[in-house]
């Protein structure tokens, strides 16, 4: 990987927010990398608090909004709770839905099946929402782009609140709220909620409505913590606030339908738990089988009732790693036995593939081959596929020219999904190829890992490590300080590690003779020319070891490169 520094901030900044704080210049670099240059804005990221959340009402069409939710709480309508079925949906769904079961009696949660119905509001969700009385759907994660179906809900006398955090099409749907920071015309100073977010601010408006204390709203901060982590949305301002306090709200008390999963859990939490524990059990459910379980499993009332939920969530993700270690073993296997060795990008497609892990799949590929990927499966008549990028590079624009041979698609710059006729593939694969190779950098080509710092090992302190960890939580536009270290070598202790033998326990000293211990996992394989002497550089995050009792400072590796 090539190794880049993140932008050099200016000295005379990093010297003022030294002084102001009292901090060391390494603090104080890493946060005008930040951009926290003043007394007030380090004192606002390092104590989050909840008045520092927006006013909602700044929200284009939120006081349309309670206005039509008040209506529906007045007279007791019926709702339908209409998220997506990945983490973001699934969480938004349960939030909002707990919060109306408490204000009407009837509230009818519904995930679309990814098989039956796709993405987004369906014709089908609607007639089933016509069909039991239901005259207000609330839609979540989706809906910004539903033009058709809001017209079909809106002849039906059911009216949408939308929340949704996509870009909109230059139409948007009929409504009774829209709401989505991302409209041309919406004003509101924070643009980067989750779908889930969104529907916190709506349930965070109807609060101040009612005169109602701010604190009121913590318990459901859980669900939003892991849908912005699950979604990889910044975790800056707003975000940051919500995360902040959601991870609070899970180690003090996390709702039953997450202590199955945290039982094993010895430090404190971190983003990066939501990511690998969470998300990928709630996203099974979907993947698997359907994403009303995980709705069912974060609105369990009872620790009974979300292990019995809990366990078949489990299971569900135990025959998604099955099936996704299967499925990238024969695409890996279409790849190394193709002609498109040299490609820019990669294509694949297996009619019997499993449609809900193809994006796994996709994901797992650019790991091997780092380069934009799609794979494709069989859905019915037509086939469906899973796009992924590759770091700085927008394949929903590459998607755009290709669009003469999609039926459909839809997504991001760094994420999407679409739809063609199976006669379309062979003619799919040589426009995306040439959209690719058109539209990449040649700096995109190749994964690239950025530090903050270049630091000697005597900068290490337990005070560093605090100050650090108060940084968090950490995530895109605020990940953990990686730092970078030269002329390290071996001090003897240097060591294979690991039931399998793959990792190395690293016993080193810099090129000034400051000692340091660290794990580098997955690079044993540097074994040898680390005991031959050659000095090598190293980047690196922070961490705790806990050995015996004693905890202690590490560094974590993330490469080694030897110096020539």
């Amino acid at each position: 990987m090539r190794w880049l520094p993140k932008e050099t901030p200016e000295k005379t900044v990093v010297s003022q927010l030294q002084t102001a704080l009292g901090v060391s210049e390494t603090i104080a670099r890493l946060l005008v990398q930040r951009g926290i240059r003043t007394f007030d804005s380090a004192k606002e990221f390092f104590r989050p608090k909840l008045t520092d959340l927006h006013d909602p009402f700044l929200m284009k069409d939120m006081d349309r909004a309670i206005l039509r939710l008040e209506q529906a709480i007045a007279s007791d309508e019926k709702v339908m709770v209409y998220g997506d079925y990945d983490v973001d949906g699934t969480t938004a769904v349960a939030l909002v839905s707990d919060f109306l079961k408490a204000h009407v009696s009837h509230v009818m949660p519904y995930v679309p099946d990814r098989y039956a119905e796709g993405y987004g509001i369906s014709f089908q969700g609607i007639d089933q929402a016509y069909q039991n009385g239901i005259s207000l759907i609330i839609t979540l994660d989706c809906g910004i782009k539903a033009i058709d179906k809001a017209e079909y809900a809106h002849r039906l006398g059911i009216d949408l609140i939308i929340c949704d955090h996509h870009l909109p099409a230059e139409i948007l749907p009929k409504a009774a709220a829209i709401l989505d920071p991302k409209r041309p015309d919406c004003s509101y100073p924070y643009k980067e909620l989750s779908g889930c977010g969104i529907g916190f601010k709506l349930i965070q408006a109807w609060t101040i409505k009612q005169n109602k204390p701010l604190a009121n709203l913590m318990p459901c901060l859980d669900l939003v913590a892991t849908a912005i982590a699950a979604d990889i949305v910044p975790i800056t301002g707003e975000n940051r606030v919500l995360t902040y306090f959601g991870l609070q709200q899970l180690q003090r008390a996390p709702r039953p339908g997450f202590q199955f999963f945290f039982k094993t859990t010895q430090k404190g939490l971190r983003v990066s738990d939501l990511v690998f524990k969470i998300a990928p059990r709630i996203n099974a459910a979907g993947r698997m089988k359907h994403g009303l379980d995980a709705v069912m499993l974060l609105s369990s009332k009872s620790e009974a009732e979300a292990d019995e939920r809990a366990k078949e969530i489990e299971a569900y993700n135990t025959n998604r790693k099955t099936t996704d270690a299967q499925m990238t073993q024969e695409a890996l296997a279409q790849i190394q036995g193709g002609k498109e060795a040299q490609n820019f990008s990669t294509v694949v497609y297996d009619p019997a593939w499993h449609k809900g892990v193809i994006g796994i799949v996709a994901s797992r590929l650019i790991e091997s081959h780092y380069r934009p990927t799609v794979v494709f499966t069989q859905s019915g008549e037509h086939l469906t596929g899973s796009v992924r990028s590759v770091a700085g590079f927008d394949v929903y624009q590459a998607l755009t020219t290709c669009k003469a041979h999609m039926v459909q698609y839809g997504g991001h710059k760094y994420a999407a999904g679409l739809t063609i006729k199976p006669e379309k593939l062979s003619a799919f694969k040589v426009a995306f190829e040439k959209a690719v190779k058109q539209q990449i950098r040649p700096e995109q080509r190749e994964p690239v890992l950025y530090y903050d710092l270049t630091i000697d090992f005597e900068t290490i302190t337990p005070k560093l490590y605090r100050i650090l960890m108060q940084m968090a939580p950490f995530g895109p536009h605020n990940m953990q300080p990686v730092f970078r270290t030269l002329g390290c070598e071996d001090t003897g202790g240097t060591r294979v590690v690991g039931s399998d033998k793959t990792h190395l326990r690293l016993e080193v000293q810099d090129a000034s003779g400051t000692k340091q211990s660290g794990i580098a996992f997955g690079m044993a394989y540097h074994l040898d020319q680390i005991k031959s002497g050659s000095p090598f550089s190293i980047l690196y995050t922070l961490d705790e070891n806990e050995f015996n009792g004693t905890v202690s400072l590490q560094i974590k590796v993330k490469d080694i490169a030897f110096e020539t």
